[in-house]
């Protein structure tokens, strides 16, 4: 009863509840870094104080609770009312807010679930997995660390690895990544993303090792572009042809590169995919029974989520803040998300 009640609720705010059945032969996998969900209670053990109701934010319980029914309003959206069976987040804060939004916002109704591990970033934010426990099950998880050798007493943002099976028997080996940002300057921060990019590449290759055949898919928030050093170098993500024998990671993004205003993220006037979906070779095979619906990526754009850009012209994201402003939107980055075949 207390559930159909909620669903009922969920139904009059304009959020669209589940089917009955679900469809079991695609699913979707997304990643969207929801931009600074913190939760507004002070944890003295990192630099959150700007994200405090006492804070440069004024970060309120109430912009909380919008925050989180924002990020399951497109999460929601982006499935039509069936929301993701994988997603990737970056910029969460805690446990505490992964809980909130799996089981005190509108995605309740979907049966999500979270696998998280706290990292050693300095301002507390993390990333985390998302699943819906109907259509897949974690098998093992872990986190993986980055440490700068050149850098030693940076406190980075771990890697999440999790190997998934799915309902038709096959398992995917997942990576999410948040890899350090440009700010500083691109050129000072580029050894760090090149160091993020081999840590990635060891994990990728532990795996094949073991099964040169494994299905295993990276997403994230890479603060590169396709075409930038750490992932063509040093990650060792290309563009995909079936002639790229020697290959073993592809990256879907390839896909935007040529196009003019597409993108994940905009910087002044440009549009870029900072965010990614790369994959293993067998994930791009149509015979095998767990492989990408067209071989190619989407970026959910969505009207809600953008506004016009009144200084370069065309439209941005619509943000939770601008500059130190709520303006109640909801991140500074689109979602990006592919769909998965399960034969």
């Amino acid at each position: 009863m207390k559930r159909r009640i909620i669903l009922s609720v969920y139904a009059l705010l304009g959020f669209v509840y589940p089917n009955a059945i679900a469809q079991r032969d695609s699913c979707m996998v997304a990643f969207y870094n929801v931009e600074n969900l913190f939760h507004p209670s002070d944890d003295s053990l990192t630099r959150d104080d700007d994200f405090t109701p006492e804070g440069l934010y004024h970060w309120s319980y109430k912009k909380y609770n919008k925050k989180i029914a924002n990020v399951a309003k497109v999460l929601i959206a982006m499935g039509e009312g069936s929301p993701p069976a994988l997603v990737g987040l970056a910029e969460i804060e805690n446990e505490r807010v992964l809980k909130d939004l799996c089981y005190r916002s509108p995605l309740c109704a979907y049966g999500y679930r979270y696998v998280h591990h706290d990292s050693p970033d300095r301002r507390g934010v993390d990333v985390a997995l998302l699943y819906r426990d109907s259509l897949t099950v974690i098998l093992r998880e872990h986190k993986v660390p980055v440490v700068f050798p050149f850098e030693p007493q940076t406190r980075n943002r771990d890697l999440l690895y999790a190997l998934v099976r799915f309902p038709c028997g096959d398992s995917l080996h997942i990576l999410v990544n948040h890899w350090t940002s440009r700010f500083g300057g691109y050129a000072a921060t580029i050894p760090k993303r090149n160091y993020y990019a081999d840590v990635a590449r060891r994990v990728v290759d532990s795996v094949l090792s073991d099964n040169p055949a494994s299905n295993i898919l990276l997403m994230g928030d890479f603060n590169d572009y396709a075409t930038d050093e750490s992932m063509e170098k040093h990650l060792r993500a290309r563009r995909y042809s079936p002639s790229n024998i020697e290959d073993t990671l592809f990256n879907l993004m390839y896909h935007f590169v040529n196009q003019n205003n597409v993108g994940s993220h905009k910087h002044e006037d440009f549009w870029g995919c900072l965010d990614q979906i790369i994959v293993s070779r067998g994930l791009l095979f149509d015979q095998n029974r767990l492989h990408i619906a067209g071989h190619c990526p989407h970026i959910f754009q969505a009207p809600f989520l953008l506004v016009p850009d009144e200084k370069y012209g065309g439209v941005k994201t619509y943000r939770t803040f601008l500059g130190p402003r709520y303006i109640g939107g909801y991140a500074d980055h689109l979602p990006v998300y592919v769909l998965l075949r399960c034969n």
